[in-house]
């Protein structure tokens, strides 16, 4: 049992009060300061806890100093922040987070480029009525892959649905993006410029179920990278290499007719590369708006999470832009040193994470009272970041996928200052279960990864070049916002 009065027998002491969030693992309120010996770290720390609550198998603890994770000794942490041991620390104690296991890895037959989730807690899940269903263990994946199909999964690994080829409607060339729009709408975009929105309907049996094409949207002239969709708007964001961001209605009867030049040059164009007909039995659009303020490729595009007339974007050119949808304008440009990949939004924290070339993640404050541009800088991967989820339960966590054929996860509480400003490290380095037990694969050659998602109930998905849609848990993983 320790000591509740005093615990190490150095002469260098510091008194630590401790606290947490959770009732259950709550010290008595008449727990007092503790005098502690300062060269104590996170285990020691976590040693006395399980001796204070006295508890009967040891509960592993993470501990938080002014909301930053703690990772070295009190003493390096007195010194560091210019602390007088004199100084009353209090120190905030939680669970540790668990590893992000693998579960299940689904094979395709070709690179996979993007996913996404639908279950009844994404957003799509909550969106719409029907008949499929998406309660725990009914979850559906979608999948965008290079042989110009998006597929759907339940999550015994089979496929329930399928886009048809390209003369029914389907894509004529690669898919870059594919999102759920809600249960029973889903968005498709790739390298022919077109967006594709589709209706999906599942069987009774749950087993099967169809997609059928909607509409076709026309506008870009080069690839679709990425796009957003919002529901109760019925708009659709595209990002694209023609350096445009493209604002879209899901409704036909809201979208003006699709350029009658840019139809006719994807018509030769398949036809020329496939010798097919294309079908025009599906109703073809235009776009609402192109934003044209980008000088290079625009990488990625996202709904403000707190107001859908808000846009953001990131591009080649190394800016992130936030756009006025109401108006089509530019409201506001943020300049970085690199090219940024891709980006998300941490809302609580009034944070956008963007993704770059240069291997490193950027936390940026949109706001225009920002007196900065980058907040905090993430490093770890070896290879361009190409995706970004944020963390479902936790306001502080962030997932990213790598060209170097990993995924981080991040808590931003995890940081330490240097001379370049506040600096974070992952907290977790998932692999590709593809490639388990072989040599590290420079540069990520052959398991690039190249999109991820991160669910609530379905946990850590992520896709890429090894032709694999692979799972790992999700939940637990960072420490939620109430210090579980």
């Amino acid at each position: 049992m320790a000591d509740k009065d005093s615990v190490g027998l150095s002469n260098t002491q510091v008194k630590l009060q401790l606290t947490t969030r959770h009732p259950d693992i709550s010290l008595p309120e008449s727990t007092g300061p503790i005098l502690v010996n300062t060269n104590l770290r996170r285990y020691a720390l976590s040693t006395l806890v399980n001796a204070l609550l006295e508890t009967e198998k040891p509960i592993p603890f993470e501990f938080l100093i002014n909301g930053k994770y703690f990772r070295t000794s009190i003493d390096e942490y007195l010194t560091t922040n210019g602390i007088s041991a004199e100084t009353v620390l209090t120190v905030e104690y939680l669970r540790a987070i668990i590893p992000p296991i693998h579960l299940a890895s689904f094979e395709h037959d070709d690179w996979i480029s993007s996913v996404d989730i639908l279950s009844s807690t994404s957003v799509a899940g909550q969106r719409g009525t029907t008949n499929v269903t998406t309660s725990l263990g009914q979850e559906r994946l979608l999948s965008g892959s290079y042989d110009g199909h998006i597929r759907i999964w339940n999550m015994s690994s089979e496929v329930v649905a399928t886009s048809p080829a390209a003369g029914y409607g389907g894509h004529t060339s690669s898919v870059k993006a594919a999102k759920f729009a809600s249960q029973t709408q889903a968005v498709s975009s790739g390298f022919d410029r077109t967006i594709r929105v589709w209706k999906y309907m599942e069987d009774a049996d749950g087993f099967s179920a169809s997609l059928s094409p909607q509409i076709e949207l026309y506008g870009h002239k080069a690839s679709v990278d990425c796009i957003a969709t919002h529901h109760p708007s019925s708009r659709i964001l595209s990002a694209s290499a023609d350096h445009s961001v493209g604002i879209w209605s899901m409704r036909k009867s809201d979208a003006p007719v699709a350029p009658a030049a840019l139809v006719q040059q994807e018509k030769t164009r398949s036809a020329k590369r496939r010798k097919i007909s294309t079908s025009t039995l599906t109703p073809q659009r235009g776009p609402l708006a192109l934003l044209t303020s980008h000088n290079a490729p625009v990488s990625s595009t996202i709904f403000a999470p707190n107001d859908a007339t808000v846009a953001y974007s990131t591009s080649w050119d190394h800016t992130l832009r936030t756009w006025d949808l109401p108006t089509a304008s530019l409201v506001d440009t943020r300049t970085t040193s690199h090219a940024l990949l891709s980006l998300t939004a941490l809302p609580e924290l009034n944070l956008i994470a963007v993704g770059t070339s240069a291997r490193h993640i950027t936390l940026i404050d949109p706001r225009a009272s920002a007196t900065t541009i980058a907040a905090m800088t993430l490093h770890g991967h070896t290879n361009a970041v190409v995706a970004l989820a944020r963390d479902p339960d936790s306001p502080y966590g962030l997932l990213s996928g790598s060209h170097d054929g990993t995924c981080r996860i991040w808590d931003v509480r995890s940081s330490r200052s240097d001379k370049d400003g506040m600096v974070g490290e992952s907290i977790y380095t998932i692999t590709r279960e593809s490639v388990k037990g072989e040599p590290r694969r420079v540069g990520g050659e052959g398991i690039k990864v190249f999109g991820v998602c991160w669910d609530k109930e379905v946990g850590i998905v992520s896709v890429g070049e090894d032709k694999r849609l692979q799972i790992n848990r999700g939940k637990g993983v960072v420490g939620s916002k109430d210090g579980g």
